[in-house]
This record gives C-alpha cells, sequence and structure tokens, in this order.
C-alpha cells in the first residue's frame, strides 16, 4: 500500500514530541539546549510550511473542512508567537524553561488534536488518490524547507 499524508505528517509528528522530550530536559544556557531549540523550531516550521500547503489549503477548499482548518492555522500561528518569544529569552532564564513547557503543551495538543479530530475530517473530503499524491508533494516541500533551514 502507497504511503499517504497521514503517515508522512505522524512520521514529522514523532520526531516533534522526541525533540520536546530532549529538548525539555536540557540544562540552562548549554549549547545542547540551544542545539535542540533550533532542531525543534527548524522540524515544526518546515512541517507547519509543508502541511498548511498539502493539507489544510485541500481542506479550505471543502465547507466541511473550513472550520477544522481555521482551527489549525490559528494553533499554528499561536505556536509560532510562542517560538518568536523563545527566541527573545535568555536560555539560563527560568521564564525560557517555563515558555518551553508551554510550547511544548501546546504543540501536543495540536499534535493530538490533528491525530484524532482533523484526520477524520479530511479522511472524508480527500480521495485515496489525493492522499497519496498529497504524500509526495508534501515530503518534497518539508525537505525542500529543511534545506532552506540547514543553509541559514
Amino acid at each position: 500500500m502507497s504511503e499517504t499524508l497521514y503517515d508522512a505528517l505522524r512520521e514529522s509528528h514523532e520526531i516533534q514530541r522526541s525533540l520536546f522530550r530532549k529538548l525539555l530536559r536540557t540544562q540552562p544556557g548549554t549549547r545542547a539546549r540551544l542545539d535542540l531549540f533550533t532542531q525543534t523550531r527548524h522540524e515544526m516550521a518546515a512541517h507547519e510550511a509543508a502541511e498548511e500547503r498539502f493539507l489544510y489549503v485541500p481542506m479550505l477548499m471543502d465547507d466541511m473542512g473550513l472550520w477544522s482548518s481555521r482551527h489549525a492555522l490559528h494553533e499554528h500561528h499561536q505556536i509560532d508567537e510562542l517560538v518568536e518569544d523563545l527566541q527573545s529569552i535568555d536560555g539560563h532564564d527560568e521564564a525560557w524553561i517555563e515558555t518551553a513547557r508551554q510550547l511544548s503543551h501546546k504543540v501536543h495538543h495540536h499534535l493530538r488534536e490533528e491525530e484524532k479530530k482533523f484526520f477524520q475530517v479530511s479522511g472524508k473530503i480527500l480521495s485515496d488518490a489525493q492522499k497519496v499524491s498529497l504524500a509526495a508533494q508534501y515530503r518534497k516541500d518539508y525537505a525542500r524547507m529543511h534545506r532552506s533551514f540547514a543553509a541559514s
């Protein structure tokens, strides 16, 4: 059976969960914290961009997917704001780990909601062929975004 968009998205979701587990265990002000935060930021940004293009946009085109897509986009925006907040806080500061915990909680909530609710709604809208085709497009854009971040 061919890979679907949901398989590709779940793979990135698991990477994000793993990165957050590691990030929240890092010591204040260490290189490990900075490196893991950068890796987590890049993973989330690559995932968000590709997901918005190849899952949310097709969902926005269908009345049944409109509300859930808007909600998911709103959560992406909230996540992005927390990432910006973290970037402005010194890694030694206690506020950094508190904000990182908030971000982790928000991301975990979002991923769970996507997997339990959004995937079911979109599964009724997208055809089997679309789910396979969109997986390939998502993977290509996700890899492109990762390369772009690595080069910057």
